[in-house]
């Protein structure tokens, strides 16, 4: 295996001395490091745009979306895949991720998984892949069997891919429709990526899901109008969410809530528009869940 043409492995000149530091000296080499990572993002936007014009075709389609990983990589999309559902109000089963060696692998090292490429394809045939999903590999090598197999498996259904890692010219660069790869450099500890790799690869699946569900009608100015209010801080955010879209008294805020089984977007068009339940959804419906159409 030639790590050495891998920049994610590569010896962080500005980093040699981090061992002689006192804790704020650390600290600040860190950070200096991490600064460099939004902009890596920011050169990345066009293959970004691209990948979620094709993961918002697939959902309107029907289709769903995986995120498939070892190690950080493997939990940073099922990371992504479960925060979506509370967030949005889309089922468990729109985004999900699959992450070599499985649920243990989430809360206990099983590095040798990432070895196993059959592995790969059988995890991910198992969720029954059409050809109106997507599949989005992600390894900060550009090199993990366990992604690669899984990738080759997807391609082989007819299904749109998409690769995350931090090297140029990777082997998943090779397989996939659309590639992201933002090269943040050296880590601060040479190969540790969960480091600035593992934060590249966290703000761009930020970017995927988010502007996917915001091109889905999912948000409303800023605010996220189809989250599922299911416990007590979210049943408060709810309120406000309908409080600063509407600018309505409290009374009337909780009476809109109450009346569209807490669902905030409903909520705000009856409000807006003076509606009843059934009235809102039957507008937003015609809409395709987007409030400022339904206006």
């Amino acid at each position: 295996m030639d790590l050495d043409r891998l920049t994610t492995e590569g010896r962080n000149p500005d980093t040699m001395d981090i061992d002689t530091l006192d804790t704020m000296g650390i600290l600040r080499k860190i950070n200096d490091e991490d600064k460099k990572v939004a902009l890596a993002v920011e050169q990345e936007l066009p293959s970004i745009a691209k990948a979620v014009d094709i993961i918002v075709e697939s959902i309107k389609k029907g289709g769903r979306i995986f995120y498939v990983g070892a190690g950080t990589s493997g939990r940073l999309g099922v990371l992504d895949a479960s925060e979506c559902p509370p967030t949005y109000g889309v089922s468990p089963e729109l985004f999900q991720g699959v992450i070599a060696g499985g649920i243990k692998a989430l809360y206990s090292s099983t590095e040798g998984a990432e070895d196993d490429r059959e592995q790969g394809k059988r995890d991910l045939s198992e969720k029954g892949l059409k050809d109106i999903d997507v599949t989005v590999g992600i390894a900060a090598s550009g090199r993990t069997p366990y992604v690669l197999g899984a990738v080759d498996y997807a391609r082989s259904t007819g299904c749109r891919t998409v690769g995350i890692a931090c090297n140029k010219d990777s082997e998943l660069e090779k397989i996939v429709d659309v590639m992201i790869a933002p090269e943040v450099g050296p880590e601060v500890i040479m190969g540790s990526t969960r480091m600035k790799a593992g934060t590249a690869q966290k703000l761009v699946l930020n970017m995927l899901s988010t502007a996917s569900m915001i091109r889905l009608g999912k948000v409303y100015t800023n605010l996220m109008v189809d989250m599922k209010a299911s416990n007590e801080k979210l049943l408060a955010r709810a309120r406000r969410i309908v409080k600063l879209a509407t600018g309505a008294p409290d009374e009337i805020v909780e009476e809109a809530l109450e009346g569209s089984g807490y669902h905030s977007k409903t909520a705000i068009l009856m409000i807006l528009k003076g509606i009843s339940r059934e009235q809102a959804e039957e507008e937003l419906k015609k809409a395709d869940g987007f409030i400022r159409k339904a206006l």
